[in-house]
Formats: structure tokens, C-alpha cells, sequence
């Protein structure tokens, strides 16, 4: 049985690599994608998002719009990097689909409501690859749709160095209350949760060569999308190569095995001047001195991703963007 899956986006040229394999790999039921503000404003996430499921023919995935700016912060995005539209500047034709009626948080009730009636394979495993906005109202809302979460993978977080700052990842930067939310919910509720952070999402790389084999001609399919959301980043960054980025925590939902993982306690930092949004990962290996320390222990332990099998998951990328899978 296909893994039922729901993705929270900010689509995004790596959320839309992300996309494109959970649209089109045969081992994902992908039921739902909520949109949220983070790499671009959120209707151009919306978009953005319906343009790739048309490019995947997937006009079946409802898509929700979510929440617009961050629980408090004021909304940033990185056009910076994904250019002007969010999405690569492709002039890709758009989508004349119209997204669901029901506000992102409404729509994940009520998918994860459904799944957690009858027995544990319909359960949805929750791939948030934005910022976790949406994700913490929707379980300080309505937290009886534990019921329906196999597990949640998110994108986001570091155990070493950022990229929004020098201490937090972009998408805890951009709302570090939801995130804190999130875990501390999860917690709570007894979601397992496993982090998908920097510390692996920039090893999968795809080459540029690679990327003109996949992009045929007046090709206007996935693969010819995939091939050029590569191009672009290479172009932007001026590398002979680009990573699949958010893609890999789709692939770490596909085959687990490719990537190790630790079970570590993760809090988030909301007050620090220059480390507000760092992801906080204790890792030490002795416990005398949690006796002497003031903060304790963190409340949520986490599954938290370390290494990669990064060839792995960029030919798993690859042959199923590129048709090998379908």
C-alpha cells in the first residue's frame, strides 16, 4: 500500500523538486498540499504549487492556501534565491486551477480526521518543507488529528551552521514561535517527529548536465520542469551542480534507511540576538550535568537526520522525475 502523505509548501524551487516526487512516485499517496508564506508571498506559493501538480498531471491533489505571516514576526521571503516569482522565473505556464475553498488548516482536519478512522496504514505522514506556521495552528487547534499522524517530517533546522543567519535555518527563522509550537506539541501529543535539516539537505546534488537531459525541447512535463529548476539554481549560484534541496526529506519518507539519524532533544531559541531561531540540539553524551543545568532538558527528543546517502537520493530523485518510476 502507497504512503499516504500531505506537504506543507512554500513552493520554492526546492519544495517544487519536492513536489514533483511526491506527485509522481508510486509508492506515495499524496492526499493533500497546504500552502504557507516563507520563500515567496503565499498566493504566489499557491501559484506555484498548483503549477507543478498540473506539470505532474495531478490536477486530483487538492491545495489549500494557508497562513500569509508568521504567528509574530513580520513575513520575509527569499526571492533572493528562488527569483522574482518563487519558482526559478521559468515563465512555465500557469495553472487556471482554482485552489480548495477550505483554508490549509482546515484542509489538513479534515484529511487527517479521515485517516484516523479504521486501521494504522491510513495514517498520513506530515512533510512540512516551510515554515511551520500552518503546522502549529493546526495542532493547538484541533489536536485530536494526532489520531490521523504516522509521523511528521520536516524540512528545516540545523545541528551546525544556518543559512538565514549564522546560528537559524530559514524556515525556524521565519516563524521560530511555530516551530517551538510544533515540537512542543508534538510532545504533547506523542507525534514522532524527525528534523530533515541542513545538515543533509544540501549534499543530494543533481548536475547541470543532467539537468539538459531531462529538459526536452518544448517538453512542458514534469521532467522538463525538473531539469530546469536545476538549471536555474546552478545559473543563480554559478555551479556546475545543484541540490534537490527539499526533495530529500520526501526521499528520507521513500527510504529511511538513506539517511542516519540520531534521537536527540531539540528545543528552539526565541530570545537570542544573533541565534533567535537556531535549532538547539543536545548531543551531549554524558548526564551528570543536566543536574547543574539551569534550562534542563529539552522537552522534545526527535528523530534528527546527521548524514545522508546523498547519491541514493538524488538517483531516486532522478528516476522518478525523469520517468524512469512511472
Amino acid at each position: 500500500m502507497a504512503i499516504p502523505v500531505v506537504l506543507d509548501v512554500d513552493t520554492g524551487v526546492d519544495d517544487a523538486c519536492a513536489l514533483l516526487l511526491a506527485a509522481l512516485h508510486p509508492a506515495l499517496d499524496l492526499r493533500a498540499v497546504t500552502c504557507v508564506g516563507g520563500n515567496a508571498a503565499v498566493d504566489a506559493v499557491v501559484a506555484n504549487t498548483l503549477t507543478v501538480l498540473d506539470a505532474a498531471d495531478r490536477p486530483d491533489v487538492p491545495v489549500a492556501r494557508g497562513a500569509e505571516r508568521p504567528l509574530l514576526e513580520d513575513p520575509v521571503d527569499a526571492r533572493h534565491v528562488h527569483g522574482q516569482d518563487g519558482m526559478g522565473d521559468l515563465d512555465w505556464p500557469k495553472s487556471q486551477r482554482r485552489p480548495d475553498p477550505r483554508h490549509a488548516v482546515e484542509l489538513l482536519r479534515d484529511v487527517l480526521l479521515d485517516a484516523a478512522e479504521g486501521d494504522q496504514a491510513r495514517r498520513v505522514t506530515l512533510i512540512p518543507l516551510a515554515p511551520l506556521t500552518n503546522i502549529a495552528l493546526l495542532l493547538r487547534t484541533y489536536p485530536s488529528v494526532a489520531k490521523g499522524i504516522r509521523e511528521i517530517v520536516f524540512m528545516g533546522g540545523a545541528v551546525e551552521a544556518g543559512n538565514a543567519t549564522a546560528s537559524a535555518e530559514f524556515n525556524v527563522f521565519h516563524d521560530p514561535e511555530a516551530a517551538a509550537v510544533v515540537l512542543d506539541a508534538c510532545a504533547d501529543l506523542d507525534i514522532s517527529v524527525t528534523m530533515y535539516g541542513l545538515d543533509v539537505f544540501y549534499a543530494p546534488r543533481v548536475g547541470r548536465e543532467t539537468a539538459r537531459t531531462l529538459s526536452a525541447p518544448g517538453g512542458r512535463d514534469a521532467a522538463d520542469l525538473a531539469g530546469q529548476l536545476i538549471a536555474f539554481q546552478c545559473e543563480r549560484f554559478g555551479t556546475d551542480d545543484a541540490t534537490i534541496g527539499d526533495a530529500g526529506a520526501v526521499c528520507a519518507v521513500l527510504e529511511p534507511a538513506g539517511v542516519r539519524r540520531e534521537r536527540l532533544p531539540v528545543r528552539v531559541e526565541l530570545a537570542g540576538t544573533w541565534s533567535r531561531g537556531r535549532t538547539i540540539v543536545d548531543r551531549r553524551d554524558w548526564s551528570a550535568g543536566l543536574d547543574h543545568d539551569p534550562h534542563g532538558q529539552a522537552r522534545s527528543t526527535i528523530e534528527v537526520c546527521l548524514d545522508v546517502d546523498a547519491q541514493r537520493y538524488a538517483t531516486l530523485w532522478l528516476d522518478t522525475v525523469g520517468g524512469g518510476m512511472r
